[in-house]
This record gives structure tokens, sequence and C-alpha cells, in this order.
């Protein structure tokens, strides 16, 4: 489902910071190679990313869901120079990319990869972190939120993507990845911990401050 009219978009995107080369290659590459290549974060989503890491320069930062290495490269824009941003990535053959990509940026060496079960992997990251992106299996959301909101310094941000998902949440009949992705969004708007705002930005970026 397109949200905005094209022209729109177009407008958005000409009144926007281009993206950085390294990442305009990035996304031709994964868009020639890679199947399902619109899981790709993309020019406008990927600066807000990059905006909110750049307002926040936080030390340490916490992905779920590399794929082909986008958003790490827009979340790690604003990272502090001795910080961490600790990418999970299930999938071998995205994660080659991204890490191919990674080697070739200036944040070579703040880029922690990791490849395997995001359940598994977080609580054995002794971090405590200031920015968080979930953008993985959408069934797991909620579990992921659970193990990294205690990880989330005060004031940090957990960002979310995919919560419209299509406008599908707004239906009645809901498949598990939909009905998985209402609940988050109900679970994030109820929890005291956080504060939080829906953005209509692509497909949906639900976002929320650690109190």
């Amino acid at each position: 489902m397109e949200f905005l009219d094209k022209q729109i978009e177009n407008y958005i995107s000409a009144h926007s910071d281009k993206e950085p080369q390294i990442l305009a290659d990035l996304n031709r590459e994964t868009w020639a190679k890679v199947l399902m290549p619109r899981m790709l974060s993309g020019h406008i989503q990927g600066r807000v990313l990059s905006l909110f890491s750049n307002l926040l320069r936080p030390l340490n930062i916490i992905e779920i869901g590399t794929y082909t290495g986008y958003s790490a490269l827009c979340l790690a824009e604003g990272i502090k120079k001795e910080g961490e941003l600790h990418t999970i990535e299930i999938n071998e053959e995205h994660a080659l990319i991204a890490e191919k990509y990674f080697k070739k940026s200036k944040f070579s060496k703040n880029i922690k990869q990791h490849i395997g079960n995001a359940l598994e992997i977080i609580p054995k990251i002794n971090k405590k972190f200031q920015l968080a992106f979930i953008d993985a299996d959408k069934e797991n959301y909620s579990r992921y939120f659970d193990l990294i909101v205690e990880k989330i310094d005060v004031n940090g941000i957990i960002i979310a993507d995919n919560v419209l998902w299509s406008g599908k949440v707004i239906q009645k009949n809901m498949d598990d990845e939909t009905k998985a992705l209402n609940n988050y969004n109900k679970k994030v708007l109820n929890d005291s911990r956080v504060e939080n705002i829906l953005l209509s930005v692509r497909d949906g970026l639900m976002i929320c401050r650690k109190k």
C-alpha cells in the first residue's frame, strides 16, 4: 500500500538531504541482487534514522535485523567516535553483503556484526544502549522490545519499523504477522516505562523514549 501520492514522495525526496554515496551503492546492489529488496530502509527512512542518531549522539546502538546493512550505516552516522553498533542478522547471505559495505565505510571499527537468533544473542551483549532499531521477524517484536528496554538508558530511543504493515493493522481479518504488529503497537502504547509516537514514515515507525 502506498500511503502518499507518488508526486508528494518525490517532493519529499527532492527536499531532503541526499543519501551518502555508499548508501546509494548499497541500495543499487540490494535491488539488483537480493530477494525482497523493499525490505531496505531506503532514502527517507534512512535520513530519519540518521537524524535521530545525530540528535542522541549514542555511545552504543543495537539493531535487530541487519538485512544488507543500509539502516546500520544510517544509524552509525551519529555514533560517538568510541561507540559500538551491535547489529544482528539471521541470514548469512544478507550479512555478507552488509559486511562488505561496513568495511568500506568509515564506521568499520564501530560496527559489530552478530549472526544468529536475536532472542539468544541480545541477552549476551553486556552493554547499555541509547538507541535501538527493531526491523526483523514481526512475530517477535514484543519479545525483542522486552529484551531491549531493560538495556536502554533513560531518554534512550527504541524505533520499530513496519508497524503499519501496508495498512493491514486496521483490517478486521489479520494474519499472524499483522496481529503481532498490532499487539506490539498496543504494548508500547500501554507500557508505563516509555512514551511513544507512531509516525507514518514509509511503512510506519513506532518511536518510543525510555522514561
